[in-house]
């Protein structure tokens, strides 16, 4: 069976897009482990999935690497986003996108795409995080923030944040040289994370300005991801690092989030179309 399929990336965070709106496909999970694998299929981050949606303009869902199906993905629904309005397959500037993080509304942003990401969850049974903490923020007052977790010789403290997605944020001196590969895997599959969770190792450098690089869960270290910017931005601020609109610094770029005064988080930047193919599965 030939399948039309579409390469697109959110800075460097790659994907495999196919339209499913009139075509079925089965086996989804292991699908994605052999069309995302670098040597024996087409080499991707994620697994994207367009489908018709009964309470949006349409659906998105995403599977990693590793065949599991995952909530949300930030750079991910900017490429789905530019996919849709790229064929004319709507002429709305600001789109509803059904997730299994809810309804996501990615706007027109001049050349980049602005995404509605939600509100920012604190609760540890939410997020899932296996932890009880009681946090000085009054208004979270259950947030994890700063919990300190032994993973192998060292103590990181991480703030834990969802974004329809679990991220564990950890703050560290210089992330350009850190270890992603080896502590992230460790901390991902930690079991106080019930769900597994994404990891962002951050290097704050001003008020403004973030340095990142991500674990993600399910497809390892990549070069962007967008959630995990926007739990980033919301952790920094949280732990008063940073002001509500900050410019993530990732290794394939940046990202612009800004947690508005509807305690929603916007995240802007850019989906890049690669090339077109035709895969037999």
């Amino acid at each position: 069976m030939n399948i039309h399929f579409t390469k697109m990336h959110g800075l460097g965070n790659d994907f495999i897009l196919i339209d499913c709106r009139h075509t079925k496909l089965d086996n989804l999970s292991e699908l994605s482990k052999s069309l995302c694998h670098r040597r024996f299929g087409v080499g991707a981050d994620q697994f994207l999935l367009l489908y018709s949606s009964n309470i949006a303009d349409f659906k998105m869902r995403i599977f990693n690497a590793d065949g599991s199906e995952v909530e949300m993905c930030g750079n991910g629904i900017r490429c789905i986003a530019k996919y849709i309005w790229d064929r004319n397959l709507s002429n709305k500037n600001f789109l509803d996108i059904e997730t299994l993080a809810g309804i996501i509304r990615p706007e027109r942003a001049g050349d980049m795409v602005k995404v509605d990401m939600g509100e920012p969850i604190f609760e540890p049974e939410k997020i899932p995080v296996n932890v009880s903490i009681s946090s000085p923020i009054t208004h979270h007052p259950s947030a994890v923030i700063d919990y300190p977790l032994q993973i192998d010789d060292r103590v990181f403290n991480i703030t834990c944040v969802s974004m329809g997605n679990p991220h564990a944020i950890i703050v560290v001196d210089d992330v350009s040289n850190f270890p992603v590969a080896y502590y992230g895997p460790m901390i991902e599959n930690h079991p106080i994370f019930p769900k597994r969770t994404n990891v962002e190792f951050i290097d704050v450098l001003n008020t403004a300005e973030i340095n990142m690089k991500v674990w993600e869960r399910g497809s390892g270290e990549t070069m962007a991801c967008g959630t995990g910017a926007s739990a980033a931005a919301v952790a920094s601020n949280i732990k008063g690092l940073t002001g509500k609109k900050v410019t993530i610094h990732l290794v394939g770029g940046d990202l612009f989030i800004g947690w508005a005064e509807d305690n929603h988080v916007y995240m802007t930047g850019p989906a890049v179309e690669v090339f077109e193919g035709i895969v037999n599965i």
